[in-house]
């Protein structure tokens, strides 16, 4: 039998310690008198035995009820009065039986106490004995649909906590309040959509959840497969978006499915948000797992030359300081673990770029400016998170010749983040020597490009430049683009208009 014991002691021996028995320290060896209590039931006996051996022929009657009834005593008690008179107050020996032991059954001895004769007995849960081959571990077996929706109810209820945890740290305002009733409003309007998207993302064989790339709470990443696994396939890198603060790997889905339909894998990075990481820690993790996909993406039909990142408004941000820190650290000679010139491009979707720039007008959409200074780690870090300001410093400017060609896109009617961020971004690169240009679409709000306009289906200017840019070095990929059939609608016209005017984004 294992026993596993823990002593409390409430008040300290003084006198009477011996050596050779561990329960001398606190039992002493001059005790004349003990009181034992079991499970409730209390005898007094005068004690002129040793105590030692008390101590024994207790455990040991605990042991053969324990072997006869194959199931552990929860708890047992000893009170103890000590040797000394000087110390009236006795204190507790508590000794915890490991209830995960299982014991060898012996012969039945009518002497030994049982169920009906021994108070312990009473009351205690029968247990079956573990063993045999019918208890063997299932080791190795395959994840189930069941554990696949549990995980994901798992993480989803993780960002909800993380989500009301902030609002009840930072209180709720009123814009708070309208932006979360118009969010579920706009959600019920494109939930036909999501349906679809989640079905797929649930069941789809071409899904790969949850690669787990870091050691680092949400160090996960979803990888969207082509149906066709022949030759290596260009990769794309996606970073989500979510305000710092709402951001999800599962977010990518749409983008992911519709290109993986162009033979394209998509590798959707989750990360830590606020208030579970700051902004560091989020671009930590986001470099960490574009070096996950560097090394690893052959393994899943990828070419490990094709890979291209992109992020999406947060994303963007978070995208676009992992590339530019690993430039510096790629032109400084530290150590690296996955390279820039391993990025054939960078796509930024409706990102903010220059933090000083964004945090007023955040603070006027209702991301307050006490979060936006928490999630930034204080206004002293803006210079080294903001792109815009970072590249144009003289000591880093050699970088700028490293970074991969930069490609922006923004909609005029984004409110949540003008479209002036990408421009004055584009400039500054420009003005450093970078590659980079500026894709504008009129009239797209924050999410017409990355929801609404793949929502509707047909042609979508923003998904042909994607895929016109990755296959322009593969003829016949862009052979078989000009072949593809037009895209499914998943949600009706009216539901995107109604949509697209309380967008709360």
């Amino acid at each position: 039998m294992k026993v596993e014991g823990y002593f409390r002691v409430l008040r300290p021996r003084k006198e009477g310690i011996s050596a050779g028995w561990p329960f001398n320290r606190w039992f002493g060896t001059n005790q004349s008198f003990r009181r034992k209590r079991i499970e409730g039931k209390q005898t007094e006996k005068n004690c002129s035995l040793n105590p030692r051996k008390q101590h024994i022929s207790a455990l040991q009657r605990l042991s053969r009820s324990n072997k006869e009834h194959q199931r552990s005593i929860s708890k047992v008690t000893i009170y103890s009065f000590p040797c000394s008179i000087s110390d009236p107050e006795p204190f507790p020996l508590r000794i915890r039986i490991n209830p995960q032991v299982d014991l060898p059954s012996p012969a039945m001895d009518s002497s030994q106490p049982s169920s009906e004769t021994d108070p312990m007995m009473k009351n205690q849960p029968r247990r079956r004995a573990s063993g045999g081959p019918e208890h063997k571990c299932n080791v190795g077996r395959q994840p189930s649909i069941g554990g696949d929706i549990g995980h994901a109810a798992a993480e989803t209820y993780l960002i909800t906590r993380l989500t009301f945890k902030l609002l009840r740290y930072l209180g709720v305002g009123y814009r708070w309040i309208t932006r979360l009733l118009a969010l579920g409003l706009y959600a019920i309007l494109l939930m036909p959509g999501f349906i679809q998207v989640a079905y797929y993302y649930f069941f789809s064989s071409q899904v790969r959840r949850s690669v787990i790339y870091g050691d680092q709470p949400r160090n996960r990443l979803d990888l969207h497969l082509p149906k066709s696994s022949e030759g290596s396939k260009p990769v794309v890198a996606f970073v989500t978006g979510g305000a710092w603060i709402i951001g999800y790997k599962a977010w990518g889905s749409l983008l992911g499915k519709q290109l993986a339909e162009r033979d394209i894998i998509v590798a959707c990075i989750d990360y830590r948000n606020f208030p579970q990481g700051t902004i560091s820690d989020m671009v930590s993790d986001a470099s960490q797992g574009i070096s996950f996909i560097c090394n690893n993406i052959a393994e899943y039909g990828g070419d490990p030359n094709r890979i291209y990142l992109m992020g999406q408004s947060a994303g963007a941000h978070i995208a676009a300081c992992a590339i530019l820190e690993q430039a510096i650290k790629e032109s400084l000679g530290d150590s690296i673990s996955w390279s820039v010139s391993q990025i054939k491009a960078y796509f930024g979707l409706s990102g903010g770029y220059n933090l000083f720039n964004l945090v007023d007008h955040f603070h006027s959409r209702g991301l307050y400016r006490s979060i936006f200074l928490s999630i930034m780690e204080g206004e002293k870090s803006f210079d080294r998170f903001s792109p815009e300001v970072r590249i144009q410093a003289p000591a880093i400017k050699d970088s700028a010749s490293l970074l991969p060609p930069i490609s922006l896109f923004h909609g005029t009617s984004d409110y949540s983040i003008p479209s002036d961020a990408s421009k004055t971004f584009v400039e500054a690169l420009q003005k450093v020597g970078a590659r980079a240009e500026l894709i504008v679409y009129d009239g797209k709000t924050h999410t017409d490009l990355f929801l609404q306009d793949p929502l509707r289906g047909g042609k979508d200017e923003l998904f042909e430049h994607l895929v016109a840019k990755i296959h322009a070095d593969d003829p016949e990929a862009l052979a078989r683009d000009a072949m593809a059939p037009p895209r499914r609608r998943l949600v009706p016209e009216i539901l995107l208009i109604l949509a697209h005017e309380i967008s709360p984004f």
